[in-house]
């Protein structure tokens, strides 16, 4: 038996024990003032919590997970199973268990006050020592710890505090959240000080009506509360006060016992500016604690947010409004940190979700730092607040077991103590993937008595009927549901909630298909407010391919715009060598792992567009404000119209003072030239001023429509000249490597793989057809070649007509895919340039990558970029690159020779230096090598993405029916 009696305890194996000697929480901040105890840390890795100190030191940074800094253990993935075979509430006997310490000088002027240590997050079981007294104990990874020391330090002397951190234990069994595995002290450590009579609570509800009311509790850490203390209040510097302009201000004490004192503060604001996401007015609550003499003993700050958040029928309402949730699912996440991020990184998280759309966010599956709430207050959004509790692996047997039941309660609830007084928090959730059971519905019990002014949510409870009344989730927030399921269920008159997805459109690889499907059937039907995308990040740990270690804080500046340094990759699940794993699905945002936005987000950000062109009228162009609360004056405007013949004219666009809802016809910005061929006319909207999210001219959204079109059909006059082929009948070009051939296969992405379409493709042959010449005819100079490409399962029939034109050829091709083909990847034209080509210019949907079910957000017009940076470096290389409803393209080296490609309509078109077989097999970038030409992808039809390695597939209408497929070509020299 360990002397130590917190290893004695064995709290890693007593999930009973959720703290010992752990400080209540509260939403008082005290990072103010604080002493950070931030920095190098002396540290040992034990195989075990109850291994003998191994007597050899190094060194940890902190806050830091020690799996991120070269310790042999590294980190892990997984999605469901645990990373050990223990049952819970076991942890393995191989147990990594690292001691933390550091001296610390505790201020001398500290003496006679209260003195408290903070330790932001351990993961996942903190044990404290000061000066080796043992002073407690705490659980739940995401929280917050704090412990009193006043009796064990002394203040101007130096003291000890060593932190001693459990990786496994009960608690991880309700901690299998669908992420890394770390180990550590993931967030800062502070020292800080009060008076010993303090604020021991403060809690603010602030309504659109104007109406504050702030609840204070009083505590003294002598015991006893001395007699005359009182409590006041300013807002924006104003003392709660009738003569500083409020209304109906009132202050009450109270002593509740001779321990604890109560007080509340109430007063009306005339004139309130509410906050909501759109326009997320604050104001600065000081809230004082007076001694009986009128000094003051604590101190604390807060944003106030006026605003109101109810569920009416079918309806989730903000300040009144049924709002769109437009979200995204959000986990602490840093390439070379691993969860430890900071301020700036939170910024910067938010900031770029505000660009591209998102007005929601929910905290994928734990409370987040403080200071993420701090942003989300001020930048604008709606929080989904989530309990660090998921039980996935376990979930049935630990949602009834009653050894479990104070560790949901407990960290619930303090999530809720901590966040009660942030307006970006609208809902509450009990956790994620923990099934149903008396643990949940004793949480929720706590919620709606303590905070009655917010709805509670878990996914869990709502699975088990989006229509029952009786469980504890006033939204029903399905995963994955098809939205063909959500529409019938908003149409089926048995609705009782809002229906808000918690995850939806998985975001692995090259996805997110029928995001455009999603959202036009959540604005057409009244009781769909909305979801949250899967998810924000790529957790790609950057990795040295040499010893197959995290790189760590040294690796900053190893990345660019997605892509690693030589001698470095994107790291998923497997990679580091553990046996358990789950492979890239831990890479599945709409970000690379440096925060490089995906093409997805582009799709969302039109989606998301505050302003919108809702038809073309003899009138003019009809715009409409699709805000909730904003006018359109803090945006600017430019015109663009694209004619198909390469002219792109432009003008200033003023736009209307529409109230959200409101629409209204605005004149053409000039006349349309009666020739030039197909012409879309976009409005490029963007920020008019600098905002906390976005410097002036930050590009919004690009709204267009299509003034006149379609597209000139294919029409070439044969030339008085032959067509080279070979004896096989492929065609002979001084520009190409590989003449034109058919394609049916495309480097499965993860939906693909995950969705089981890879799998049967292979079996089909699709990766390796044998092509065999039927027969080869000329007719003067045009010639006509007949194949068969051969299978395991089918035959397609392929019939490629070239025809010598001015200056190049002319594809006319065909192919009849047998029944067995049904629902291909593609089914069009590859070939190979030599090299030289380095810029592509098309005229067709971008400038970024889309596909036929992810191309809201690609407007039609003439774009250019480098060959070089039209693929996309999803982390598992796979398709990429694509560029939808091209007309036609140039391919040009930097002297302006090239070929040029016409199109007979708006097609499929991809452009890269990769194989689809070399994306096929690599697991990495760094082992693929860029051919020295381009390989070149004309597709009649392209399969969608969809989003099947977690969700529905694509819709029917995206997916490749066998029969017969036509297209044709033009190919010239420039």
């Amino acid at each position: 038996m360990s002397r130590d009696p917190l290893i004695a305890l064995r709290p890693w194996e007593a999930p009973e024990v959720t703290s010992w000697g752990r400080l209540p929480m509260s939403a008082v901040d005290r990072r103010p003032g604080a002493v950070s105890l931030d920095g190098d840390w002396r540290f040992q890795l034990l195989p075990a919590p109850d291994a003998p100190d191994a007597g050899s030191w190094s060194t940890v940074y902190v806050p830091g997970a020690w799996t991120m800094q070269d310790t042999d253990d590294l980190p892990q993935y997984t999605n469901v199973r645990m990373p050990f075979a223990a049952f819970p509430p076991h942890a393995p006997a191989a147990n990594p268990t690292g001691v933390h310490e550091r001296t610390v000088d505790v201020p001398a002027d500290w003496a006679g006050r209260r003195i408290v240590l903070q330790v932001g997050a351990a993961e996942s079981v903190l044990l404290v020592h000061v000066d080796g007294r043992p002073v407690g104990i705490s659980k739940d990874s995401r929280l917050a710890a704090e412990f009193d020391l006043s009796d064990v330090v002394r203040p101007g002397e130096r003291t000890v505090v060593r932190l001693t951190v459990v990786k496994w234990s009960d608690a991880s069994h309700i901690e299998d959240q669908d992420q890394w595995w770390h180990g550590g002290i993931t967030r800062s450590v502070l020292l800080y000080t009060t008076d010993p009579l303090h604020l021991a609570d403060v809690t603010v509800r602030a309504r659109r009506d104007g109406s504050l009311r702030v609840d204070c509790r009083v505590r003294d850490a002598g015991g006893a509360l001395p007699e005359g203390w009182y409590v006041t209040g300013e807002l924006d510097g104003r003392l709660l006060a009738q003569d500083a302009g409020f209304d109906r201000v009132n202050a009450e004490e109270e002593r509740v016992s001779d321990f604890l004192g109560e007080a509340r503060l109430t007063a009306t604001v005339p004139e309130v500016r509410t906050w909501n996401a759109e326009t997320p007015e604050l104001y600065a609550l000081t809230v004082r604690l007076h001694r009986a003499d009128g000094t003051v003993a604590d101190t604390s700050y807060h944003r106030v947010g006026f605003r109101d958040v109810e569920i009416v029928g079918r309806d989730l309402l903000v300040n009144g409004e049924r709002v769109f949730i437009r979200g995204v699912n959000r986990h602490d996440f840093h390439p070379l940190t691993g969860r430890t991020v900071s301020y700036d990184d939170l910024r910067a998280d938010l900031a770029l979700m505000k660009r591209f759309g998102f007005n929601a966010i929910r905290t994928s599956h734990y409370p987040n730092d403080p200071a993420f709430y701090d942003l989300a207050d001020e930048l604008g959004f709606y929080v989904v607040d989530e309990a660090d509790i998921e039980s996935h692996d376990h979930a049935h047997e630990i949602a009834d077991d009653p050894r479990y039941l104070g560790a949901f309660v407990d960290r619930v609830s303090r999530m809720v103590l901590r966040d009660k007084n942030h307006p970006s928090v609208i809902v509450w959730s009990l956790g994620n993937e923990s099934d149903y059971g008396a643990h949940h519905d004793a949480a929720a019990g706590w919620v709606r008595r303590h905070d009655p002014t917010r709805p509670v949510q878990y996914e869990g409870a709502a699975r088990r009927g989006w229509a029952d009344p009786a469980l504890a989730s006033d939204i029903a927030c399905p995963m994955y549901a098809p939205i063909e399921d959500c529409v019938a269920h908003a149409l089926s008159g048995e609705q009782t909630r809002p229906l808000i997805q918690c995850e939806y459109s998985h975001a692995m690889g090259n996805s997110n298909g029928t995001l455009a499907d999603h959202w036009a059937a959540i604005e057409a039907t009244p009781g769909l407010q909305g979801g949250f995308i899967w998810e924000f990040w790529d957790h790609g740990i950057l990795q040295r391919v040499s010893d197959g270690r995290p790189a760590g804080r040294a690796g900053a500046g190893l990345y660019d715009n997605g892509v690693a340094a030589p001698g470095h990759r994107w790291a998923y699940g497997g990679d580091f060598g553990e046996p358990i794993h789950d492979g890239a699905f831990v890479a599945d945002g709409v970000v690379l792992p440096d925060r490089t936005p995906k093409p997805v987000l582009y799709e969302h950000r039109e989606l998301a567009a505050p302003v919108r062109i809702e038809c073309f009228r003899h009138e003019g162009i009809v715009l409409s404000n699709h805000q909730h609360f904003r006018g359109l004056d803090w945006l600017s405007g430019t015109w663009e119209l694209a004619l198909a013949d390469g002219r792109t004219l432009s003008a200033p666009a003023a736009l209307p003072g529409l109230r959200p809802g409101e629409t209204a016809a605005v004149p053409l910005p000039f006349a349309v030239p009666g020739d030039g061929g197909e012409a879309w006319l976009t409005l490029r909207v963007s920020t008019a001023e600098d905002l906390p999210w976005a410097p002036r001219g930050t590009e919004v959204c690009v709204p267009r429509i299509r003034l006149r079109g379609p597209a000139v059909p294919l029409e070439d006059a044969p030339a008085d000249r032959a067509v080279e082929v070979d004896g096989e009948g492929l065609l002979i070009h001084p520009l190409l490597t590989a003449a034109p051939a058919l394609s049916l296969w495309r480097a499965p992405t993860d939906n693909d793989e995950l969705g089981g379409m890879a799998q049967r493709w292979r079996a089909w042959g699709l990766d390796s057809l044998v092509r065999k010449v039927v027969s080869v005819r000329r007719d003067g100079g045009r010639v006509t070649v007949h194949a068969e490409y051969a299978g395991t399962a089918g035959v397609v029939r392929h019939r490629q007509v070239l025809t010598p034109v001015e200056g190049g050829v002319r594809v006319d091709e065909e192919a009849e895919l047998p029944q067995e083909f049904e629902d291909v990847a593609r089914v069009g034209t590859v070939f190979e340039t030599m090299p030289g080509p380095e810029l592509l210019e098309w005229f067709g949907q971008g400038p970024w990558e889309s596909y036929p079910d992810r191309s809201a957000g690609a407007p039609v017009g003439h774009h250019r970029v480098p060959v070089d940076e039209l693929f996309t470096s999803y982390l598992r290389p796979q398709e990429s690159g694509g560029r939808h409803g091209v007309r036609h393209f140039t391919l040009s080296a930097p002297d302006g020779t090239g070929l040029a490609v016409v199109l007979d309509e708006p097609r499929q078109v991809s452009v890269t230096r990769h194989r689809a077989e070399d994306l096929a097999a690599a697991a990495h970038h760094d082992e693929l090598v860029p051919r020295p030409g381009c390989v070149v992808h004309i597709d009649a039809v392209h399969r969608g993405l969809g989003t099947a390695s977690c969700g529905p597939d694509t819709s029917p209408r995206y997916r490749i029916p066998p029969g017969v497929h036509r297209w044709s070509w033009a190919l010239r020299v420039r």
